[in-house]
């Protein structure tokens, strides 16, 4: 006799077997490559409601269940001032998928909309203030965010465009106003188009942007607006015509980058010139060079 599913049993099965190479493999992969999980971590998984935090949740659940590493999760829910449909469509999704969610509340919306200057930067960094803070309180040595292998390249391409400088998303980091806190974000070997083929492929509708300005578009595929990250994923795919690679290359290139062939680097906060390095180099060669060679 065929055994019958329930849903959330159905979502993870495809997880594993459909969408196995396309988003468990990487999943995996970067949780051993990066060194993500340790023996008794406890994680908060931090929820935004969106396609990839979802994800996340049920990578999280399912690595429990497999992992011989020991570690505690929490799934963690922010409400920064959600409107009561993108408020009740993350707790409907939640059930829905069997996450069980903790719920804290912030004015963070209120603060953030109230000043003219970038307010999305400002509610960034609240949100993430608050995560820490949250997390903490609960006991928790982690928290667990949905950056994916697309956002990587795109926040890689933007800080050269837009921000003058060669800066990456770090799959790891510590914490500076939280001591003892880790960030990290296990999404990132798994491409977004895979995400949206999981979404799809299981029917599931998760909020798009719970900011204020876009809830217009509350249920959507992936990301839309006029954003700078928008006109950078429009510009690789449109790159990515000419070179289907182009991606892999990026992703490739922020593992091995090549320090001597820089002019300037910056380094836990301090600026370094290739001169530091070139004057050493020429007092090496000074040393190893014979007595009696000519320069």
């Amino acid at each position: 006799m065929k055994r019958e599913f329930e849903f959330h049993q159905r979502v993870e099965r495809s997880i594993l077997t459909t969408y196995r190479k396309e988003i468990w493999k990487p999943f995996i992969l970067a949780v051993k490559r990066y060194e993500l999980i340790q023996e008794e971590d406890k994680i908060a998984v931090c929820i935004s409601g969106g396609k990839d935090s979802m994800l996340l949740a049920k990578l999280m659940q399912e690595l429990q269940r497999h992992s011989k590493v020991h570690f505690e999760t929490v799934f963690l829910v922010m409400d920064p001032g959600y409107s009561e449909v993108n408020r009740r469509k993350i707790e409907e999704n939640a059930a829905l998928l069997n996450v069980p969610i903790t719920i804290f509340e912030t004015d963070i919306f209120n603060v953030a909309n109230g000043t003219d200057h970038n307010p999305c930067y400002l509610c960034a960094r609240m949100r993430r203030g608050h995560l820490y803070k949250k997390a903490q309180e609960l006991g928790c040595n982690k928290i667990a965010l949905g950056h994916h292998f697309n956002d990587v390249i795109e926040t890689t391409v933007m800080s050269m465009f837009y921000g003058s400088q060669m800066q990456a998303m770090p799959p790891k980091l510590h914490s500076t106003n939280f001591p003892g806190m880790t960030l990290i974000r296990p999404l990132y070997c798994i491409r977004e188009d895979d995400i949206i083929a999981w979404r799809r492929y299981n029917d599931l509708e998760f909020i798009q942007c719970a900011c204020r300005f876009t809830e217009a578009c509350t249920i959507c595929d992936n990301g839309g607006g006029s954003s700078k990250r928008q006109e950078v994923k429009v510009l690789l795919r449109r790159l990515m015509r000419d070179n289907p690679n182009i991606e892999n290359s990026i992703f490739r290139s922020i593992h091995s980058v090549a320090l001597d062939t820089m002019p300037g680097y910056k380094s836990e906060g301090i600026e370094h010139s290739f001169l530091e390095r070139f004057d050493r180099q020429e007092e090496a060669l000074r040393a190893a060079a014979p007595a009696d060679a000519e320069v």
